[in-house]
């Protein structure tokens, strides 16, 4: 190890762009995952929902458009598209403490609803990550209609 270490300024004189270019990705992958640590919601796997499910019965809202939602869901899920969603509307407000659980079709859309949720000052709330293409892909169950 002290033989890489003692190398290690003349590699660096002689490869000046390689190393600001590890440096530059170092703080990129860094920063992000300070980001994540900050954001204020958890992403979860499909086996994580699945226990907060059985543990705790999360309010399980899906972001999906109509006809997602009706070619299949999670059992349980309200349908909420992005469009209605209102992080201070009345009955959202009721559940500010208890846990709530978003997903849609690739996760993109419940991740901009977590953040939502989290800035109008919800405490637990969770993200699937992925969106139900991997609750699908963890061959877990889904229901069709409403």
């Amino acid at each position: 190890m002290s033989e890489i270490l003692h190398h290690l300024p003349e590699f660096a004189a002689h490869h000046t762009l390689l190393v600001m270019l590890f440096i530059v990705l170092a703080l990129v992958l860094g920063g992000s995952e300070i980001a994540r640590l900050f954001r204020g919601y958890r992403e979860l796997t499909p086996a994580m929902l699945t226990l907060l499910i059985n543990r705790e019965s999360p309010l399980l809202v899906d972001m999906s458009s109509q006809q997602d939602f009706d070619n299949g869901h999670i059992a349980g899920a309200r349908h909420v598209p992005m469009s209605q969603f209102d992080p201070e509307s009345k009955e959202l407000t009721k559940v500010k403490e208890l846990p709530v659980a978003l997903y849609c079709k690739n996760g993109n859309t419940s991740a901009q609803a977590a953040a939502r949720l989290v800035k109008a000052g919800f405490t637990r709330v969770h993200h699937l990550d992925g969106g139900l293409g991997a609750w699908r892909a963890a061959d877990l169950p889904t229901t069709r209609g409403k």
